[in-house]
């Protein structure tokens, strides 16, 4: 068994100063098991007791080359001996904005931002303001930031949604102002009739359906074929804004993300995550027409959008995927592990069904297909968890949340591969 010692004694001393003891309530795990990092390279991490993890968290997404990469880390180190933060706009975040708009087909425009959360928030608002409507259409299980707008219906039970025909609007947490819930309607992801519904009943109400292109916090369920391509062409004819949230898609499953994966052209999109390799960055963007509005009678701004860390970091990061083979790489890697995986569980007679992306994919036991997250509540996590209890002993280290993907990096080797699926057997033949 591993030693955790040091993790719970900084655990009890974390919880003297900030709630649960960390900084994101996704980073808990709970008390006594939730671990404390001490440092991270390459394609693993060290926590605090010494114990080392190929690591498949990757900061929940953003690590997308490997922890402490030199070319990104010497960008930033040169930067900000310059300074760090201006009031003034400075030639690297143009560049980083041009690169963008060069490597994402749609991309017209873009501003900068500093997470995810906030890029979803001002798209939101952008569309509200270019449509003149307040209504948002959202899918149950998706999650696009920690705001108000659209933090329903994510993580509460399936059964308290009700029926898919007409689902309730559940806020995922206390404080959430209810009359929001007037502004948005919820739907089950990949369900073409009720969406179909929806927009003949509130079309010409919503100003934006805003989706994830793979449910990123939600079992990495994929878009059924046409799923996508029909919010594009129902937003289209009822004249709401299609906003693409690729905040976890964006540069980790092609240089164009999901928008040029999937043949799309969304009119708003938002990005963070890989974007920077774990520095701050991020960016929303999109049509000419629709960003144009920003700073005429539109508000969108931020001390930090401009931060240098994170500018600089977006910089390296950007440059390098556009001159190696970087996420070919990952995806021929990611591919080779999702079959050793699934072909692990299936020899274990383990029902089971893959899901996501090689660059960010996961898997549900005890169901053959998911399709939405009411589809994903019937499998079985505790046999999820165990497994992944069993990979953290034998030093690989994916989430302790069944919804959230493995990611891989560019810096997991063909031995990083190896060694998981090694791993992995053990695991499972433990956890039956």
């Amino acid at each position: 068994m591993k030693n955790f010692s040091k993790s719970q004694a900084l655990q009890k001393r974390a919880q003297q100063a900030t709630p649960l003891g960390v900084n994101s309530n996704f980073r808990y795990w709970g008390e006594g098991v939730t671990p404390y990092v001490q440092k991270g390279k390459d394609a693993y991490l060290w926590d605090v007791d010494g114990n080392k993890y190929i690591d498949y968290r990757m900061a929940f997404g953003p690590i997308i080359l490997g922890h402490a990469f030199d070319e990104v880390d010497d960008k930033v180190a040169s930067e900000i001996r310059q300074g760090v933060l201006f009031a003034m706009t400075g030639e690297l975040e143009i560049e980083v904005e041009e690169m963008i708009i060069k490597m994402v087909p749609g991309v017209d425009m873009v501003r900068l931002a500093c997470s995810g959360t906030e890029a979803t928030m001002h798209a939101i608002r952008v569309a509200r303001a270019f449509t003149g409507r307040e209504m948002i259409l959202k899918f149950e299980g998706n999650y696009h930031g920690f705001h108000d707008n659209t933090l329903w219906s994510t993580y509460a039970p399936v059964e308290s949604y009700g029926n898919a025909r007409s689902p309730i609007p559940i806020p995922s947490s206390s404080g959430i102002p209810r009359p929001l819930g007037q502004l948005i309607v919820t739907l089950p992801f990949n369900d073409r009739q009720a969406f179909e519904r929806a927009m003949f009943t509130y079309g010409h109400q919503i100003a934006a359906v805003i989706t994830e292109p793979c449910q990123g916090n939600c079992g990495a369920i994929l878009p059924q074929p046409g799923f996508l391509e029909l919010i594009q062409q129902k937003c289209a004819e009822y004249g709401a804004l299609f906003i693409l949230d690729e905040v976890k898609t964006g540069f980790r499953i092609g240089n164009g993300g999901a928008q040029e994966f999937y043949g799309l052209q969304p009119d708003l999109m938002a990005y963070a995550k890989a974007l920077g390799n774990g520095y701050p960055a991020a960016a929303f963007g999109g049509k000419k027409e629709v960003m144009s509005i920003i700073g005429h009678g539109v508000a969108q701004g931020g001390t930090y959008t401009n931060n240098k860390p994170g500018v600089a970091g977006a910089w390296a990061t950007l440059k390098i995927l556009q001159e190696k083979p970087i996420l070919k790489t990952i995806q021929q890697r990611g591919q080779r592990l999702m079959d050793g995986i699934d072909q692990i569980l299936s020899e274990a007679g383990l029902v089971h069904c893959m899901n996501g992306y090689p660059a960010m994919f996961t898997y549900a036991l005890g169901v053959e297909k998911v399709t939405s997250q009411r589809d994903w509540n019937a499998s079985d996590k505790d046999l999820y968890l165990k497994i992944i209890g069993e990979l953290i002993e034998r030093g690989v280290m994916p989430d302790m949340d069944a919804r959230e993907p493995w990611f891989l990096s560019y810096s997991h080797s063909d031995k990083d591969i190896d060694d998981t699926l090694t791993a992995f057997r053990e695991a499972v033949r433990e956890s039956k």
